[in-house]
């Protein structure tokens, strides 16, 4: 039978929306299945049922109360937020420097950037602990901090040196013309049109920040100076025999909610800045 173009049309768009329908329940059902286990303890939490049936809310007031991992979501909160805030303030001036100004050698420290933000961690491990040792920071949240920052600042100074290379040379020229000083420059007319990368590299270097699990577990011994992850996988049960999954997927939630908010604020600048460059006229 020969169908007709409306048909056709249709019969596409049932194909693309159930493959977008079986994407989207891949992805979203761990969290669903995250929170579901949340809100359950004892043999509730082996049952095949994935709907709700009991609601133990003392899960997450243990989690965050009684296993310290309120006040490790505190300094999550601390080390992510310094660390963007570094790496976007080092990264605007650098990337207009390797934008910008003609040097020698420009090329070669842009490679040297990007081979440097390939290295795994496990390669600068004990480099850093001596690093860290030797300023005094060991157990401190300023060595995740110092870590966290060598290792977002190639990646964001990369991306903001790509973006500000598309920028016409005309703004700045017309900048400089009106008197303006090297950093009205870079503030007040390369910022506020570089909103959108901004966002979305510090918004990836906080996703970074925020899930780091090897550093935070090298550098930190203190239950008080802890970060999220961290504090996760220190939980425990009555016994070396028992995981504590309530609270383990309890805290996961809580963990999470932080990254699902600020992606929905920001999703208009987060889309801007990564398909910014994309058409070029």
């Amino acid at each position: 039978m020969k169908l007709t173009r409306q048909q056709r049309v249709l019969g596409r768009k049932f194909w693309i929306y159930l493959a977008a329908l079986i994407v989207s329940v891949i992805c979203v059902f761990p969290f669903y299945n995250a929170i579901l286990t949340s809100l359950r303890t004892g043999q509730d939490l082996f049952l095949t049922n994935y709907l709700p049936t009991t609601f133990h809310w003392e899960n997450y007031v243990n989690a965050l109360g009684e296993n310290g991992v309120g006040r490790s979501l505190l300094n999550s909160f601390v080390v992510a937020t310094v660390t963007v805030g570094i790496c976007l303030l080092v990264s605007i001036t650098a990337a207009f420097a390797l934008a910008r100004v003609r040097f020698r050698g420009r090329k070669y420290i842009l490679f040297t950037i990007l081979c440097v933000s390939m290295f795994p961690q496990v390669a600068v491990l004990s480099g850093m602990f001596e690093l860290v040792r030797f300023m005094g920071l060991y157990d401190s949240i300023g060595s995740l901090i110092l870590s966290y920052t060598t290792f977002s600042l190639p990646f964001t100074v990369w991306v903001l040196t790509t973006f500000m290379r598309s920028l016409p040379v005309e703004l700045e020229e017309a900048a400089i013309v009106d008197g303006a000083s090297l950093w009205v420059i870079i503030t007040k007319v390369f910022a506020p049109i570089m909103g959108p990368s901004l966002v979305t590299t510090g918004l990836l270097a906080f996703i970074g920040a925020w899930n780091e699990f090897m550093f935070a577990l090298t550098f930190i011994i203190s239950n008080d100076n802890r970060t999220v992850p961290v504090a996760i996988g220190m939980l425990q049960g009555a016994s070396q025999y028992e995981l504590p999954w309530g609270h383990i997927m309890a805290a996961s939630v809580v963990v999470t909610i932080p990254i699902i908010a600020l992606v929905l604020i920001f999703q208009k600048r987060i889309v801007s800045g990564l398909t910014a460059g994309a058409v070029k006229g």
